[in-house]
C-alpha cells in the first residue's frame, strides 16, 4: 500500500491527520499503539549538530553608486568573506559568501557571525576596493535584503562516534579539547531516532523541493549533499536568514578551530510501510559506527541507545560546590562560551555538549553515556556534537506548525539519489 503527500495534506487540512514527533512514534510503538500505515500520517524529525558544510550568501548595498569600482576582499566582524560572483561594477553593491568554518582568531567564526546577524546584532563590514581603498560600515540583517544559509552536506543519516587509539592527544574538529588518547574518551554526533534520514532511509518521502525548517526558518531541500552515499545519505538545502531563530544556530569552538552549528526540522510523510518501519525502529537498532580519529577507519559498530538512553540531555549546575578558581577550566574550554561567573550556564548559548561535566564534575553534572567496545570496554562519552534537547524542541515546533496550518508539507519535484 502506498499513500500520496496530497492525500496526507488533505487529511491535515480537514483536521483528521495524526502528526507525531519521532520520539512519540517510538513510544506509542512500544505500547503497541502504532503498527499500521493509517496510525500515523506525518513524523516530525529534527537534528541540531556541528555541521561544517554551511555557508551564507549575502547581497546588499554597501556604499553610494560610483563610490568604488569593485570590491576585491571583505571581512565581516573580522571573518573573511569571498567577494562575488557578480562584480557589481560601480553599483556600490556587494555580494559576499561566508563559510561557516571561516574565522578571525580561532574563537570567533562564521557560525558565531550567522547567529549574531540573526539575533539582530550590528556587525562591521570591511571592504578593500580595486583601487586600494578601505571602506567600513556597520550593518544589521534588516539592511541585507538577500541573506540565505546553504548546506552542502547536512543531516547525515546518523554520523559516527570517534575514539583516539593513539598514545598522544590530538587536536581535531571532533573534540573541543585535544582528543584524549588510548581510547579513554569518545565524542559522537547524530540525534538517533530523531534524525531525519534515519526515519526515511530510502529517501522516498524527502526529495528535491521538500519544505523543511533550517534554524527554524522555512527552507527547501535542493538535493543530496557532498559525500552522500546510499548507506549514509545526507541533505543539501537552503533557507532565508531573516526568518531564522538564534537558539538553533551558533559557533562551536573545537581544538582545531571554530565550527558551525545548524539545525534541521524535517517532516516525513508516512507514504509506505518502509517509512513506517523506519519510524518505529528502536534506538538500540540504529547503528553508530565507531571510528579511529587518526585514520578515519571504522573500528566497530555500536548503537545510539548507548549514548541517548538513560542520559541527561542538559547539564545540571551545583553552584555551591564551586571553588571559584581563578582559572576556571570549564569556563575557558566551553566551546560555546556559555559558562559565566558567578558560576552559571547561559542556557540560550549552551549546546548541551557535556564537556563541562567532564572537566569539573563537582560543579557540573551530566550522565553522557558510554560506548561499549567488542571486548567489553565501556568508553565514556566526553563530548557530544549533537544537541538532542533542542532537536526535540524543533521536532515539536514543526509538529505544532503542521497542525495549525502555518507549515505546509510539500511534494518533492524529484526523488533523491545518493
Amino acid at each position: 500500500m502506498m499513500r500520496s503527500i496530497a492525500e496526507i495534506d488533505e487529511r491535515i487540512r480537514r483536521g483528521e491527520a495524526t502528526v507525531l514527533t519521532a520520539e512519540e512514534v517510538r513510544g506509542l510503538a512500544e505500547e503497541g499503539a502504532v503498527g499500521e500505515l493509517q496510525d500515523v500520517d506525518v513524523v516530525t524529525t529534527a537534528t541540531r549538530a556541528v555541521m561544517s558544510g554551511t555557508y551564507a550568501v549575502l547581497s546588499f548595498g554597501f556604499a553610494e553608486k560610483g563610490s568604488f569600482t569593485r570590491a576585491v576582499s571583505a571581512r565581516i566582524n573580522g571573518v573573511p568573506a569571498h567577494v562575488g560572483p557578480c562584480p557589481n561594477e560601480r553599483m556600490g553593491h556587494i555580494d559576499l559568501i561566508v563559510f561557516g568554518t571561516a574565522h578571525r582568531d580561532g574563537r570567533y567564526g562564521g557560525g558565531h557571525l550567522f547567529r549574531d546577524l540573526v539575533a539582530g546584532r550590528s556587525v562591521c563590514v570591511d571592504v578593500e576596493t580595486s583601487d586600494g581603498r578601505s571602506i567600513s560600515r556597520d550593518i544589521t540583517l534588516d539592511e541585507i535584503p538577500h541573506a540565505r544559509i546553504f548546506g552542502t552536506r547536512h543531516a547525515f543519516m546518523n554520523y559516527s562516534a570517534f575514539v583516539n587509539t593513539g598514545s598522544d592527544a590530538l587536536s581535531t574538529i571532533f573534540h573541543a579539547i585535544p582528543f584524549p588518547p588510548a581510547m579513554s574518551g569518545a565524542s559522537f554526533s547524530g540525534c538517533g531516532i530523531l534524525n531525519p534520514l534515519q526515519n526515511n532511509p530510502l529517501l522516498e518521502a524527502i526529495g528535491i523541493g521538500t519544505r523543511v525548517l533550517i534554524n527554524g526558518a522555512e527552507g527547501f531541500v535542493i538535493g543530496t549533499g557532498t559525500r552522500s552515499t546510499s548507506e549514509r545519505p545526507n541533505l543539501s538545502g537552503f533557507a532565508d536568514m531573516h526568518q531564522m531563530m538564534p537558539e538553533f544556530m551558533g559557533g562551536f569552538v573545537t581544538s582545531a578551530g571554530p565550527e558551525c552549528i545548524t539545525s534541521w526540522g524535517v517532516p516525513v510523510p508516512v507514504l509506505s510501510r518502509h517509512v513506517l518501519d523506519a519510524a518505529v525502529l528502536p534506538e538500540r537498532s540504529i547503528p553508530m559506527p565507531v571510528m579511529d580519529i587518526r585514520t578515519r577507519s571504522t573500528l566497530w559498530t555500536a548503537d545510539y541507545a548507548q549514548v541517548w538512553q538513560d542520559v541527561d540531555l542538559a547539564v545540571h549546575v551545583r553552584p555551591d560546590s564551586c571553588r571559584d578558581c581563578r582559572d576556571c577550566i570549564a569556563e575557558r574550554r566551553c566551546p560555546m562560551g556559555a559558562i559565566e561567573r558567578p558560576v552559571r550556564i547561559n542556557r540560550s548559548l549552551c549546546f548541551n555538549c557535556g564537556l563541562c561535566s567532564v572537566l569539573c564534575p563537582d560543579v557540573f553534572r551530566a550522565r553522557l553515556g558510554s560506548i561499549r567496545s567488542p571486548d567489553g570496554l565501556d568508553i565514556p562519552v566526553t563530548l557530544r556534537q549533537s544537541d538532542r534537547l533542542r532537536a526535540a524542541r524543533l521536532a515539536e515546533m514543526l509538529k505544532k506548525r503542521i497542525l495549525d496550518g502555518s507549515f505546509r508539507i510539500s511534494a518533492c519535484v524529484e526523488r533523491l539519489s545518493p
